[in-house]
């Protein structure tokens, strides 16, 4: 297996949305923006799959000796080396890959986020960073496209955590911040114990709301010069700020189930918003919270 075969069948299959963004793109970018990901895919499966907190910490600072190597031409796993010769072309950077391992260490640091700022730098590790460079992959050329790249990520992450709260309390991990919890009147305990309430309906309808304006923001960002180009996060936006109507739609029921869209219902988003330029993407996003 070919280290670009590797980075293909990692993607394809987690399931992940992103895939079906990638289906669209030319040879080069599409082999770059998969390299990249199966690079965040194989951190993050450190925090999730390894149940001794010493072993992630090795193993995710194993992959910060690997992105160094990578950048003094030396790369040794199938993902450095699939993801080397595109770095120069698409302005991926050390920093940011860095920054995203940084991301993962936070999960194994920090189980609840007092505040939104907390939370929102937890955000940008996780996705907004990963925005920035998947822009740099798709192309662009007015430097507001980061900034809508970014925004975007962080939506990605908050509807990442709306949809997976029982899952990842199950785990240990409340994301949702313990003020806005109080604010709602909704215990971290009832969340662990799967308990569905009105209160926290209200909680994730604030939340919903946040991601909305998030979607909102990166779409006023975006300069119509990359529109084209930004296709395929534009794609990916239409799943997932679909996603977040979903998850409303079946009245936050995310406590004992975890509510996704059917593959089919990817790929036409995705494939309806290749044909049309990212435009029926950026009306969805246009609307913000005007719709919650």
């Amino acid at each position: 297996m070919t280290p670009d075969e590797y980075c293909q069948d990692k993607a394809a299959r987690s399931g992940s949305s992103f895939y079906y963004a990638f289906l669209f793109l030319p040879p080069q970018r599409r082999r770059a923006i998969t390299a990249l990901y199966a690079f965040c895919r194989e951190v993050d499966d450190v925090v999730d799959e390894c149940s001794d907190i010493g072993i992630a910490r090795t193993k995710l600072a194993w992959w910060r000796t690997q992105i160094a190597q990578m950048f003094q031409a030396n790369p040794t796993h199938p993902v450095t080396r699939a993801l080397e010769p595109h770095l120069a072309a698409f302005g991926i950077t050390e920093p940011r890959l860095q920054a995203v391992i940084t991301g993962m260490e936070m999960d194994l640091d920090v189980s609840r986020y007092e505040t939104w700022p907390e939370l929102e730098r937890y955000c940008w590790h996780a996705a907004g960073v990963v925005g920035e460079l998947s822009a740099g992959i798709f192309g662009y050329q007015d430097s507001h496209t980061l900034t809508y790249a970014s925004k975007l990520g962080l939506a990605f992450q908050m509807t990442n955590i709306i949809r997976d709260v029982g899952d990842d309390a199950r785990r240990g991990r409340i994301y949702l911040p313990a003020s806005e919890l109080d604010q709602f009147k909704v215990k971290a305990s009832d969340i662990v114990a799967g308990k569905h309430t009105v209160e926290f309906e209200r909680l994730l309808k604030f939340q919903a709301n946040r991601a909305r304006v998030l979607y909102r923001e990166a779409a006023e960002n975006l300069p119509p010069v990359d529109q084209r180009s930004q296709r395929p996060g534009l794609m990916m936006a239409a799943i997932y700020a679909t996603l977040l109507d979903e998850i409303e739609d079946e009245r936050w029921q995310v406590l004992d189930r975890r509510i996704a869209l059917t593959p089919i219902r990817k790929l036409w988003l995705a494939w309806r918003n290749w044909v049309g330029g990212g435009k029926p993407a950026l009306r969805q996003l246009r609307r913000g919270s005007a719709d919650t």
